[in-house]
Order: structure tokens, then sequence, then C-alpha cells
């Protein structure tokens, strides 16, 4: 269950900007040239590596060698446009109206990504995974480890959800304040802490809680390897009721996640959320679903669900 302080208006702040990903570029590597000069790149595409000739999408010049062999001086990439092609798989996707849903999502593999939507979003109770990051980030910086306190409301928190663990950790933090700092470290520059004990009322965007998912099952990092394997496992054990949402993407049991769900006070609808790593044809995607204005919890976690299938399989060609 959400907080039912959280149920309460959010604060009027000025707008910010927020950050959007951007399509990535498919990786090309030269593998071959003909005597005329006819140059194969190999593109890894979204739907697996393939073979294209150069005469359909890549230039390149050629000058001899010494002994009179030929060697490739440019040649210009090819682009896969991931964001169309997540664009037209989520005309597939089911949205009531009223309710919006925005969607960001990294193959870890190739490096591609891709994403869907915009604008801020109450967290709900994904905002746990970054107050955890906050904790560890300080606890590194402190040079100490985790108390047993500590590590007994983190558990419960992830694993469970666990809202008065959070609101002790969200404490020990410092709050919006000690939120709002970790994240400038981290990355996120369209997030800001919820009012007081407000934490689920923190906001965020689909792009931030990549950044933030990069964080946590990334090598380039601001936490520790130690840290980042511990949120890891917590975020691998959670409650089988909460079994949904991301998951739905992975074609096995090999995900981690951190679900929020919260129904506004003012209007009765749904905020349902849902991040986390998934693994599908033994490529990793990290995935990020944000919605709202959902009429009831089910009807949002079908929406966060059937967005994350369209989102994995936008980049890995497995829709």
């Amino acid at each position: 269950m959400e907080s039912p302080r959280a149920h309460r208006g959010r604060r009027s702040r000025p707008p910010r900007t927020r950050s959007v990903l951007h399509v990535a570029l498919a990786a090309l590597t030269v593998v071959g040239a003909t005597a005329a000069g006819t140059v194969y790149v190999k593109a890894q595409a979204h739907s697996g590596k393939v073979a294209v000739s150069s005469s359909a999408t890549a230039s390149a010049s050629t000058s001899a060698t010494a002994d009179g062999e030929e060697s490739v001086e440019s040649v210009t990439q090819a682009a896969v446009d991931h964001d169309a092609l997540l664009t037209t798989a989520m005309k597939s996707v089911s949205v009531e109206d009223g309710a919006d849903v925005s969607v960001a999502v990294l193959n870890l593999d190739s490096g591609a990504s891709a994403s869907y939507g915009d604008g801020a979003f109450d967290t709900a109770s994904i905002v746990k995974v970054d107050i955890l990051a906050a904790l560890l980030l300080q606890a590194q910086d402190a040079d100490r480890h985790l108390t047993a306190a500590e590590k007994t409301y983190a558990t419960a928190m992830i694993e469970n959800s666990d809202n008065d663990s959070a609101s002790a950790l969200w404490r020990i933090i410092g709050e919006a304040d000690g939120l709002d700092a970790a994240n400038e470290r981290l990355g996120l520059t369209g997030t800001e802490g919820g009012d007081g004990m407000l934490w689920g009322l923190t906001q965020t965007t689909a792009a931030d809680q990549l950044t933030l998912l990069g964080q946590v099952f990334g090598d380039d990092s601001e936490l520790s390897e130690a840290s980042r394997t511990y949120l890891q496992g917590l975020m691998a054990q959670i409650a089988a009721d909460q079994h949904w949402g991301v998951s739905a993407a992975a074609d096995g049991s090999e995900w981690a996640l951190k679900n929020g769900w919260l129904a506004r006070s003012t209007t009765g609808l749904w905020d349902i959320n849902s991040i986390g790593r998934v693994t599908v044809d033994g490529r990793d995607c990290l995935v990020a679903v944000l919605s709202n204005g959902n009429s009831t919890k089910a009807q949002g976690i079908t929406l966060v669900e059937t967005t994350a299938k369209a989102a994995v399989g936008a980049l890995t060609g497995s829709a």
C-alpha cells in the first residue's frame, strides 16, 4: 500500500526543463571491401546484426597503400531511429481517456535507447530506489557501512515496499534536500523531492528513472560496486504480490524491479509506475514506465506492462 499522506495535493513549483533521451546510432563495423572499393558494413540494428551494402546506406573513400591494397578512410554511419520504432510500437498500446504514459528504455548490450512521452509524474513508491541510492552514496562519502537498522529498513522498503521504512530512511538522508543533492551527482536533472514527508509525491521523468537505473545496473556509476550489488539484490527479491510491471517484458525469471502505485485522493485516479532490468533473448534492458490518470490499479498495471513489452520489443526486435 502507498502512504496515505502521499494522497495530498502536490506543492506548487515553477516548471523545470525535463530531460529527454535521444535516439542511439547503430554501431557499424567495416567487414570488407572489394577491389573496386565497394564497402560493406555490419549494423547492429534493432532486429539483430545484418550486413548492408554501402551503396544503400554508407559511403566510403579509399586510398592505395604501399603494396597496392586499398584501405577504408571513412564510413558514414547508418542510423536506426529507435524512437520512431517505439512510437510505432506504442500504437498497439491501449491508453484510456484521461490517462498518460511515458517510457524510456536502454539495451545494455547494444547501447541503443529510446523514449516515448514526456512530462513529470508522481513517483509513488519507485522513489524508494532513489532513497536507498542516496543513502548508499552518503554512506560511501562517510566511508561507513549501513547500520543494522538501515539494512532492515532498506530490505523492507524495497522488497515489501514498506512505507514506514521508507519514511525512516527519508529522514536519515535529509528528506528532499538529501535526495536532490544525491540526484545531482547521479545525473538526474528532472527529479525533485516531495515536500516534507511526502516522498511519494516526488516528481520525476522516465528519462531520469532510466538514468537512475543506469547508476544501479551500469558500471559507470557514482555508486560503488558493493552498493550496486546490494541494491540489485534487493530489487531481484521483490515480494510475490508485487511481481508485476516491467517484469512482464522479460522472457523468464531474469528481472529486478521496483513498482509504485498511488490513488490520488483529489481525483480517485491511479499513478502506476514500474522501473527495473529485464532479460530478453539473453539481452539485458533497463526500462522505466510512468503513468497517471488510470481509472483503477488493475487498468494501470495493464498499461505499464503492455508499454514495457512494446518498449523492449522495439529495441530488441522481440515484439
